[in-house]
Formats: structure tokens, C-alpha cells, sequence
């Protein structure tokens, strides 16, 4: 049965929950906000927008849309994991998830802050093989938590094809 908290308070494990939730979103912001192509960094605005680009791309209002629903999934997930009954299960689960929240971040610094489309694309594609791991090792603690993965995963496929895409039509910069 799990444990409840008396009315008025926190139940057990909910500040380390919201912190974990709260992450999601703070580590890929911080880790990217230094190197995202937007008018406060006109040289990568710049050099971002000489890019070509593959007809199937979205429109760049898009991307930071799609990045925040996914952030709430990986979000509700860190929350739900947190507070799951604690198992080597649930610390696995967890550190692939903080592992691929991380590299939401680290991909961002490879493509815009480093310019290395060729690295972006193959962090891109890992991070398709580590989603996928986090929702099969989520499944076994937190079914929900799982599927909150999944948009994840299918976004950072489409990102790993048009990272690539992109890579190929620029090669020869």
C-alpha cells in the first residue's frame, strides 16, 4: 500500500520528484541556451538560417513546441519514477532518462554551438537507441512512465533523419 501524507503536507519523495521533473527542462535549457539559433545569437541565428535545408523540415516555430510537450513527457516521467518504490529497476530507469535528458542539451551545443553536423547526427541517432532503452527499462516500473517516453523517441528518430539530411546537403561548407 503506498504511503500517504497527512493533509496540509508533501507526500513522502515529493520535493526529490518535482526536482527530478523540474530537470527535464532545466538541463537542456542551460546546457543549450548559450548556443541556440535565435535573434540573442545573431552569429548562429546566421549561420543557421545559410543552412539548406531538406524540404521535410518543420517550420522553426515548431521545434520549440514539439521540445516542450516532449520535455513535459520526460517530465511527468522523472516524476512518476521518483516516486515509484525504489529498485535497481527504477535507479536504471532513472539514469537513462537523466542520460537522455543530458544529451537533449549536449546535442544542441554539437549542432549549433560546435557546428559538427556530422557528430550531431550520430548523438542524434544514439539518442534514438537510449530512448528506446529508457522506455523498455521505464516499462518495468512504471508502465505510464514508459509511454511518456515514446514521444521522445519517435521525435529524435525524425530529428536523427533530418540532422543527417541536413549534414548531407551541407557537406561541402
Amino acid at each position: 500500500m503506498p504511503e500517504t501524507a497527512a493533509p496540509g503536507t508533501a507526500a513522502p519523495g515529493t520535493p526529490l520528484a518535482a526536482l527530478a521533473a523540474a530537470s527535464a527542462f532545466a538541463i537542456p535549457l542551460a546546457l543549450s541556451a548559450s548556443t541556440s539559433p535565435s535573434p540573442l545569437h545573431p552569429r548562429t541565428f546566421a549561420w543557421y538560417k545559410s543552412l539548406r535545408q531538406p524540404f521535410f523540415k518543420p517550420p522553426d516555430w515548431a521545434v520549440p513546441l514539439a521540445w516542450a510537450g516532449i520535455e513535459a513527457c520526460l517530465a511527468a516521467a522523472a516524476y512518476r519514477l521518483v516516486k515509484a518504490e525504489p529498485s535497481a529497476a527504477r535507479t536504471r530507469a532513472l539514469a537513462t532518462l537523466g542520460f537522455n535528458i543530458t544529451m537533449i542539451g549536449v546535442w544542441s551545443r554539437l549542432f549549433f554551438g560546435r557546428r559538427a553536423l556530422a557528430t550531431s547526427t550520430v548523438a542524434a541517432t544514439a539518442m534514438v537507441a537510449t530512448g528506446a532503452v529508457f522506455v523498455r527499462q521505464a516499462r518495468r516500473v512504471d508502465p505510464v512512465a514508459a509511454n511518456a517516453g515514446i514521444p521522445f523517441v519517435a521525435w529524435v528518430g525524425f530529428a536523427s533523419v533530418l540532422t543527417a539530411a541536413i549534414w548531407r546537403l551541407n557537406r561541402n561548407r
